[in-house]
């Protein structure tokens, strides 16, 4: 098995169940994790989930839960049952809420069982410094309100953040290198980076910059054969 098999989230961007078989077939046994987002997960349900965690896999629930805390925790309680290994919240909602959920999910993690990773989204991949400061409404860079909730993160006792491999120096500067940072925005090198901004390759992610663990989607989820992709860029990370 490669290595970085184990650091690289695949993202199951896929509209049923069905679409998603042939490459949830294809990458089995290689060790890889793989992302069931809002799409999937809405289509496929909690069964699908139970399903690929039959199948070995290890899983990243991307579900992004942000409401009030009594909402997120009970959200939390309700998917820690799932046996899932990632789950996460918006860091936008708040050292409370992030409280919560974290309780949420250590009350519905079964006796005797690991209890999920949970962490928290920065800012989105796709979110430009223009598209922050004046439709959102944060002043500042991009990387200090990164690094400003992944701080909070780690106050509320959460395991690490969603960000651009670009943020992950300064966010282990501030939260130490124990503190997980799961990075979207990677595309191959000659790709195209779709609605990203903040991309970089797989290798400069994982070995310049410091990833844990990097997502990747459509450079292997629409390729013909997502086993060959798959390959082709973990044999590019030296």
């Amino acid at each position: 098995m490669n290595p970085y098999a184990n650091r690289m989230m695949v993202a199951l961007d896929y509209p049923s169940a069905a679409e998603a078989s042939q490459c949830i077939e294809a990458l089995s046994g290689t060790g890889v994790y793989v992302k069931v987002g809002m799409q999937l997960f809405y289509a496929a349900g909690l069964d699908f989930v139970r399903q690929l965690k039959e199948k070995g896999y290890h899983i990243f629930l991307d579900l992004k839960v942000h409401d009030i805390p009594n909402t997120a925790k009970g959200a939390m309680q309700s998917l820690a049952s799932l046996g899932v290994d990632m789950v996460n919240v918006h860091g936008a909602g708040g050292k409370k809420m992030m409280e919560a959920a974290l309780d949420g999910l250590e009350l519905g993690t079964p006796a005797g069982q690991k209890r999920p990773l949970l962490i928290a989204v920065t800012q989105l991949t796709s979110t430009s410094q223009e598209t922050m400061n004046n439709e959102i409404g944060i002043s500042g860079s991009v990387e200090d309100a990164v690094v400003r909730y992944a701080k909070l993160a780690k106050e509320a006792g959460l395991d690490g953040v969603v960000a651009s491999p670009k943020e992950v120096p300064f966010i282990k500067e501030a939260c130490g290198q124990s503190f997980l940072t799961v990075t979207p925005g990677i595309r191959p090198a000659g790709a195209d980076i779709g609605d990203q901004h903040r991309v970089t390759t797989p290798e400069e992610a994982l070995l310049r910059l410091g990833s844990d663990y990097i997502v990747i989607g459509r450079a292997i989820t629409k390729a013909a054969n997502p086993r060959v992709a798959l390959d082709e860029i973990l044999a590019g990370i030296k």
